[in-house]
């Protein structure tokens, strides 16, 4: 049988669902050479303010050779993928079906692979583990689909859809965190965004498929909710956002309206879609200041950027091509930004997404991975996009030293081998652009280290304290470490984290 979660939707939703991916899976075939093209279907709503877009070149386009994940035994269906690369492996969470899995409904699937064109397994071995099911009561009782996992802070969050199976509620966005991304934990037994129910649609599905995003301090929530107010489309298709500090969403709450963002004393707002789709995904490209909300078309996955406020579009929208039955998930570092990559930070921006690809009859399924590179992006033009696009890398100084781009400045080191464990690579060659970034602060041999016991290791530096990965940091700055209790490192000004950020 089909997704019982997706059996909430009307006979007529999943009628015009099904043409459309009828349409797309015959006018390209599996079997068809991969191309990356220009869109020449618009799939979301215009600007608001008038722009002209900034020209974008596509690239290097790829494909897996088959089938990358499936969840095996009795998973008939595997779809909504969400997709992280995190410390040189990729973490997929999907939504599937196990018989073994307790209470029987849709269960959210994991496994890994050091490669996105196969090879992903389940911690338990298996082709995928489940790991988050059904409560067995209240919203999420029966099913648990269209994961989105982030990373800040140390924990993950999952944002995912859930139902009882009751089609007259719908469905509604649960919270789970996590040390791992593997063992979850509910927070609290109440949707964190419910269906608004402020306007009258024939689709019954309610608000699901979540996308989140960590950027700036913010939590940034794109969904599905087929009974908001702004949406245009007969068939209930809308995605909105929300943002607010609180993971939770349970305060300083802001919704996007034709205004910008305004605080709401909810989640429950709906002023404005931003996306005419459904099973969209939302990432923030740090090399070109702008968000991605990839959503799927007749020929496969349009992206379509978006400033920050979310205003104008500032580049054309780029097609990832190619078969699909559902809706696609941005390869994402583990915050939901954008990978860069390593050697080439500046030069290009790998877009890569896995989406499921066939229906055996019982549901979406045979997920597969494509992608093509955005080349020629220059995203080190100006200082104010060099400090996001470079920040954790490091390079040659004027002074014979390191410079660490950080927080938007640069922490200067004196030894290289410091810079080694901080950075997420030293580069050879010094980019002119970082003269004009100003130096922050400076780290010296012999600086004073504390450690005290559940939070870390850290570096004082002009008399804050900078936390380190581990005590090599120290041990090559020549530092000496100080045991001390708890309260002394909670009474310190923090600066900055030296971690690398998330790759």
């Amino acid at each position: 049988m089909p997704s019982p979660l997706r059996m909430l939707a009307t006979a007529a939703l999943l009628g015009a669902l099904l043409t459309a991916c009828a349409t797309s899976e015959a006018s390209i075939r599996p079997t068809e050479t991969f191309t990356a093209r220009p869109p020449h279907t618009p799939t979301s709503s215009p600007a608001l303010e008038p722009a002209t877009p900034q020209a974008l070149r596509l690239d290097h386009g790829r494909q897996s050779p088959g089938v990358i994940a499936a969840g095996g035994a009795d998973a008939v269906y595997n779809y909504a993928p969400a997709v992280m690369s995190d410390g040189g492996r990729y973490r997929m969470w999907w939504c599937s079906q196990l018989g073994t899995a307790v209470p029987p409904g849709d269960d959210i699937l994991y496994a890994e692979s050091t490669s996105l064109d196969g090879g992903f397994t389940g911690p338990d071995g298996s082709p995928g583990t489940s790991v988050f099911s059904g409560s067995g009561r209240g919203f999420d009782a029966v099913h648990t689909c269209d994961p989105s996992v982030v990373r800040a802070g140390g924990t993950y969050y999952l944002y995912y859809g859930g139902s009882d199976g009751n089609p007259s509620y719908g469905t509604a966005i649960g919270l789970a965190t996590s040390p791992d991304g593997r063992t979850w934990t509910r927070v609290g037994d109440r949707p964190i965004v419910e269906p608004a129910r402020d306007a009258a649609h024939p689709n019954l599905y309610g608000a699901g498929q979540p996308s989140a995003v960590f950027l700036d301090g913010w939590f940034y929530l794109m969904f599905t909710d087929t009974t908001g107010r702004d949406v245009r489309n007969a068939d209930g298709a809308g995605q909105f956002l929300l943002r607010a500090k609180d993971p939770t969403f349970a305060s300083g709450v802001e919704t996007i309206t034709p205004g910008g963002f305004r605080p709401m004393p909810d989640t429950r707002s709906r002023f404005r879609s931003v996306a005419a789709e459904f099973s969209a995904d939302l990432m923030w490209v740090d090399a070109l200041d702008a968000f991605a909300i990839a959503a799927e078309g007749p020929d496969g996955t349009t992206i379509t950027f978006w400033d920050k406020d979310f205003r104008t579009n500032p580049y054309p929208k780029v097609l990832i091509a190619g078969p699909w039955r559902e809706g696609p998930g941005l390869v994402r570092r583990a915050d939901g930004h954008a990978v860069i990559p390593v050697d080439t930070p500046c030069d290009l921006v790998p877009l890569d997404l896995v989406r499921a690809t066939a229906d055996t009859g019982s549901g979406p399924t045979a997920l597969r991975h494509f992608g093509a590179d955005l080349v020629d992006v220059n995203a080190c033009a100006t200082p104010e996009r060099a400090v996001r696009t470079l920040d954790g890398y490091a390079m040659p100084s004027p002074s014979r030293t390191v410079d660490l781009v950080l927080g938007g400045g640069i922490v200067r080191v004196d030894r290289r081998s410091v810079a080694e464990q901080i950075a997420v690579q030293v580069l050879d060659r010094r980019l002119p652009v970082l003269d004009k970034i100003p130096v922050t602060a400076r780290i010296t041999p012999n600086l004073p280290a504390i450690r005290a016991p559940g939070r870390g290791l850290g570096l004082i530096i002009d008399n804050r304290l900078w936390a380190v990965p581990s005590a090599t940091v120290a041990e090559r700055n020549s530092s000496i470490i100080a045991d001390v209790p708890a309260p002394i490192w909670d009474a310190y000004e923090r600066g900055p984290d030296l971690v690398p950020p998330p790759r």
